[in-house]
């Protein structure tokens, strides 16, 4: 699926984060010293005016900041209403920032980093402004980036019941502003250790989210496409090294592409394919796609970007050749082949890709923030796909999620060797073998995230500690952010 930037409201500096890149720790992080006083003068007053700016999440001062603090050549870069949904996007996602420090970095950066806590979660961020040369500082640019936490800023260890009472605590608070719009469970092996579900799976009719609330996926399918793949291969039935041309024919692409690009490849978003999200897709009618075969004409014409195997590349369009291989090696449908193989021995009854012009019980509909409409909201039904498939789009619920992960460390799936292949970082890249592979401050997490327009679903498996962690939301990101904030809790538990 299209991936979200989760709360990452760049306008100028761009991001490249893996799905998992958040708890990774930098190999060499650069020193620092805080300066806990804004700059004397211009320099000061224009970093408060965009800080209170951030806060009021007013449109129209927004608008005024954009037009009147910022250079013409920075407001030309995206149009005015993008810039300002960006900003009010940062002031939903965060609940608004309380200033901390002014970041110098050893060796000198030429941008101003200013640090700042989030309301929602007591996250760390810093905000990177450019200022023109003028002596009144323009604003020239300024991105929004996950930091490190302040000298001295260490939270106290907690036993596990003080963890689980603050995680209650903070998803009460996060229900309770409106912010939390999904289920969350948290749960220590089999021991579900807290469940929370708040906001509405329809806001026309006002239908509350359920604990067994069915939410999208996202990409978090690669999962199971990954796995059932790796049981094919475990069986004798399909290879690793195999080229894809043995089993994608040239209806799909032609065999000078298929015939360079592996198996692992697509597993590990190694083969250099882009996203079937393209142009093609977007002028389409969502009704054409909903069998495998469908999509034929979305991929058709597309290269490796570079030589297989040579970089990482997030592919969509890799991952969906996997569940193509799946299909002909199997002779049954990618679909079929997933319930019997992946969901039924977990039993995930409330998991599958639904087709969407259907009644489905229980079904959340997937909102965005809609800041110049009349409504507030913009529904995504008419921008996702019609049936979600191997690279994402289906629906699953918390608990199910759970189910699949104590599956996947039961060995119920795969072997315990062919489950470490899948869980190992592959070639620094951050990503398995269909899932993320993290270091956190809660020791080795595996898992996916998933986001689209009103879409962001995560699945931790924090394989030292034994903690799961499932968060489904219906909102943009309304999901990783809080799993994140949850990882930081459950890291302080005492050994």
């Amino acid at each position: 699926m299209k991936m979200k930037s989760y709360i990452l409201c760049v306008l100028l500096v761009g991001l490249a984060l893996t799905p998992a890149a958040w708890a990774q720790a930098p190999a060499a992080a650069p020193a620092f010293n805080d300066a806990t006083a804004l700059p004397e003068g211009p320099q000061g007053a224009r970093i408060r005016s965009l800080l209170d700016t951030v806060n009021a999440g007013d449109a129209a001062r927004a608008r005024r900041f954009i037009e009147t603090e910022c250079t013409q050549e920075f407001r030309d870069r995206a149009p005015l209403d993008d810039h300002i949904a960006r900003m009010l996007g940062f002031r939903r996602d965060t609940g608004g920032v309380e200033f901390h420090a002014i970041r110098a970095y050893t060796p000198p950066r030429p941008e101003v980093v200013v640090i700042v806590r989030d309301r929602n979660m007591a996250s760390w961020w810093g905000i990177i402004v450019r200022f023109g040369e003028t002596p009144e500082f323009p604003v020239t640019g300024f991105g929004i980036s996950p930091a490190r936490p302040p000298a001295g800023q260490a939270e106290p260890p907690l036993a596990e019941a003080e963890a689980v009472a603050e995680i209650r605590a903070l998803a009460d608070r996060l229900a309770a502003s409106g912010w939390l719009s999904g289920s969350v469970l948290v749960a220590k092996g089999p021991d579900v250790l807290l469940t929370r579900a708040a906001g509405e799976a329809d806001k026309a009719d006002h239908v509350p989210n359920r604990l067994d609330t069915k939410f999208n996926l996202g990409s978090m399918n690669k999962m199971f496409t990954a796995t059932a793949a790796a049981r094919l291969i475990e069986q004798g039935q399909l290879a690793f090294d195999d080229p894809i041309g043995k089993y994608v024919d040239e209806t799909w692409l032609p065999k000078d592409v298929t015939g360079q690009i592996t198996v692992r490849q697509l597993m590990t978003h190694t083969s250099g394919l882009g996203s079937y999200f393209n142009e093609t897709y977007f002028r389409s009618s969502r009704a054409l796609f909903r069998k495998l075969d469908d999509y034929k004409p979305l991929v058709q014409g597309e290269k490796p970007a570079f030589t297989p195997g040579e970089q990482f590349r997030y592919s969509n369009t890799g991952m969906f050749l996997l569940g193509v291989v799946i299909e002909k090696v199997t002779g049954e449908d990618y679909f079929d082949h997933i319930r019997r193989v992946i969901a039924a021995p977990a039993g995930m009854a409330d998991t599958d890709c639904y087709e969407m012009d259907c009644p489905v019980e229980n079904l959340a509909i997937g909102y965005s923030p809609d800041w110049t409409g009349p409504c507030g909201w913009r529904n995504n039904l008419y921008s996702h796909v019609l049936k979600g498939g191997p690279a994402g789009g289906g629906f699953s619920t918390a608990v199910d999620l759970h189910r699949f992960a104590l599956a996947m460390l039961a060995d119920k799936y795969v072997s315990r060797a062919m489950r470490d292949t899948l869980w190992t970082d592959y070639k620094g890249s951050y990503y398995g073998y269909g899932y993320t592979v993290a270091a956190g401050p809660g020791g080795r997490v595996v898992g996916h995230t998933g986001g689209f327009d009103g879409i962001n679903s995560q699945l931790d498996i924090y394989v030292d500690s034994g903690y799961i962690v499932a968060v489904m939301s219906n909102v943009d990101n309304g999901a990783t952010p809080l799993a994140r904030c949850i990882g930081r809790i459950l890291a302080r538990i005492e050994k």
